[in-house]
């Protein structure tokens, strides 16, 4: 598939009807999805692999990720309405992904998931919760050996420091 034909297929993807600021909920654009990943999927990390979409949301990035090919694909969210929207969209994108309710930062979480092969995150920023992205990193961390995530243009220096060596920032 290419680059236009996802993103094409990613703006079909219903938003979030009433977004939590507490959960920091926003949608994704399709545009930014469609371009992360394109980019896992040309470094072998989307198509023939288990795919974890950690605060999946509505499944923008889920979705994406069966489209180009995943083996397996699970988006985890903590709001059980928006898992509703979620499968709903994959229903109408025509791809099949478990949507699993869990908090990510809790310790009951990461069992539930399995490991995976690749993270895609779109985590809150912070904006509302002071570090609510560390407790994402640090799943994905444990979750996946590759990692994609979107963050804020100016976290990369919070992100380097608290990786602390554990990975390895690449803009996109």
């Amino acid at each position: 598939m290419r680059l236009n034909e996802l993103e094409r297929r990613l703006e079909k993807v219903a938003g979030f009807s009433s977004p939590s600021a507490r959960l920091e909920q926003y949608q994704t654009p399709a545009p930014l999805a469609a371009r992360l990943l394109f980019h896992a999927a040309l470094n072998g990390d989307i198509g023939g692999r288990r795919v974890c979409d950690l605060g999946c949301g509505t499944g923008i990035l889920s979705i994406g990720a069966a489209l180009l090919g995943a083996r397996e694909v699970v988006g985890v969210d903590a709001d059980e309405t928006v898992l509703s929207t979620a499968r709903e969209n994959a229903d109408r994108a025509g791809v099949k992904v478990t949507f699993l309710p869990a908090k990510i930062g809790e310790p009951e979480t990461l069992p539930s998931i399995g490991p995976c092969d690749t993270v895609v995150m779109n985590p809150p920023f912070g904006a509302q919760n002071v570090h609510a992205d560390r407790p994402f990193i640090d799943a994905a961390l444990t979750t996946a050996p590759r990692i994609y995530g979107i963050f804020n243009a100016g976290s990369r220096r919070f992100v380097e420091s608290y990786l602390g060596g554990r990975g390895v920032i690449e803009e996109v």
